[in-house]
């Protein structure tokens, strides 16, 4: 039965960096706290995997966390692993880089077959069905815009509403707007910062600081409020 922890950001208003959840991990995580957690960087362009590891090593103040870029036979580790991490940043080198190594198929597969999977931002974003409602610039092209479909519809993460001040271009809605009229038989699940969507077999669950919101072609946007469980 997969299980998954979405969380729409690496920080909370000036909580710091994955301190406003790090105790949701750690409880999702169970008894699997104690064994490596086999963590995938590659969406930290701006820095090296090494530093990456690190960084959320300290941050979540667990030294069994092993980057990928470690193992020679990457496929393996993914298959072997109990708890899989994924890491923000820019979500096309992240799925870029998964093409390149053969690990998307290698994940979903890992998940179904019991693996835990946790991630932020990118590594929620590519948890979903592709990873078309990313809000990041595309720096390079992925082999394919599908990702995991651990979680079967969109996911955009950082959700805010409306524009900011002095902002002329499209708002968030906009956006989304724009991707459901090119693909409208979707569904994107919008993620504010501090939320996150709990996944359990077939139903998911909102967790955190803010209701998500769903948006469906030509239809109002809907509130999933916190705590709120549905089937997907």
């Amino acid at each position: 039965m997969k299980k998954a922890l979405l969380l729409s950001a690496s920080s909370y208003k000036d909580t710091g960096y994955l301190n406003h959840c790090k105790g949701w991990i750690k409880d999702f995580c169970g008894e699997r706290w104690d064994d490596e957690i086999l963590f995938i960087p590659f969406a930290g362009v701006r820095r090296t995997n090494e530093e990456y590891e690190k960084k959320v090593r300290e941050c979540l103040n667990n030294d069994k966390i092993v980057s990928i870029h470690r193992y020679k036979d990457k496929k393996a580790a993914v298959k072997n692993a109990k708890t899989i991490a994924v890491g923000g940043g820019n979500t096309f080198m992240l799925l870029h880089l998964l093409y390149k190594f053969d690990l998307v198929d290698a994940v979903r597969e890992a998940v179904e077959d019991g693996a835990l999977y946790f991630g932020w931002s990118a590594g929620a974003n590519v948890a979903g069905s592709t990873m078309m409602t990313t809000n990041d610039m595309p720096i390079v092209m992925p082999r394919s815009f599908d990702s995991f479909k651990i979680f079967p519809h969109q996911i955009n993460p950082h959700f805010i509403s409306g524009k900011i001040s002095g902002h002329n271009g499209e708002s968030r809605e906009e956006r989304l707007e724009e991707f459901l009229i090119a693909n409208q038989k979707s569904q994107i699940y919008a993620l504010p910062e501090g939320s996150a969507i709990v996944i359990n077999g077939y139903e998911a669950q909102i967790f955190g600081h803010a209701d998500a919101l769903k948006f469906e072609y030509e239809k109002e946007p809907q509130t999933i409020q916190l705590g709120l469980k549905f089937k997907i």
